[in-house]
């Protein structure tokens, strides 16, 4: 595990890869988004900049746009009382965050990699109004995304940190789950 006052080495080609496992973990929260407000592309377009970006674009100025923008949506989606909506745009803005990841070796850089995950299994959670379950039973499945290079990634930083409710809670325990059984492939 990373000691926190250290910088660790962090490529391109990582970036890439961990961007493109947000992008996977945040693709099936669009279709929430998009049944409450079927005009507003803003989640799409956040993850569509990561997916560019993973796939060999240019880290620029508009993938940070692009998040802002779906943060915005992710806020008017709340205030209007759609809260798994709000929560899909969130993950769609997390997937942006990867792409800025920093080679500094501090918890909350895990959130950058986790999050568009946990947000994912919130949204759906909320929706199927089934409780935890759903969470946890999409987390295992997004886990199942996550490449050798994403928790080699992943391990090189310390566990997620502590707080931030309920999407916190499923980014420990995705964190947990992927440094305590990496995939093998």
């Amino acid at each position: 595990m990373a000691d926190a006052s250290t910088t660790i080495e962090l490529d391109r080609a990582e970036l890439r890869e961990v961007t493109g496992f947000t992008v996977a973990c945040a693709r099936p929260s669009l279709a929430l988004f998009e049944r409450e407000r079927p005009g507003d592309r803003r989640p799409r377009a956040a993850i569509e900049a990561a997916l560019a970006f993973a796939d060999g674009a240019e880290r620029t100025k508009a993938i940070r746009d692009n998040a802002w923008a779906a943060h915005r949506a992710a806020q008017e989606t709340r205030d209007a009382g759609r809260g798994a909506a709000s929560a899909a745009a969130r993950a769609a803005a997390n997937t942006c965050g990867a792409a800025f990841l920093h080679p500094l070796a501090k918890a909350t850089q895990v959130k950058h990699i986790l999050a568009s995950a946990a947000y994912t299994a919130h949204a759906l959670e909320l929706s199927s109004g089934d409780g935890p379950d759903t969470a946890d039973e999409h987390l295992a499945r997004l886990g199942l995304l996550a490449t050798p290079v994403v928790v080699d990634v992943l391990g090189r930083y310390p566990d997620a940190p502590p707080g931030g409710g309920r999407v916190g809670e499923l980014v420990r325990r995705l964190d947990a789950s992927l440094r305590r059984s990496p995939p093998v492939r």
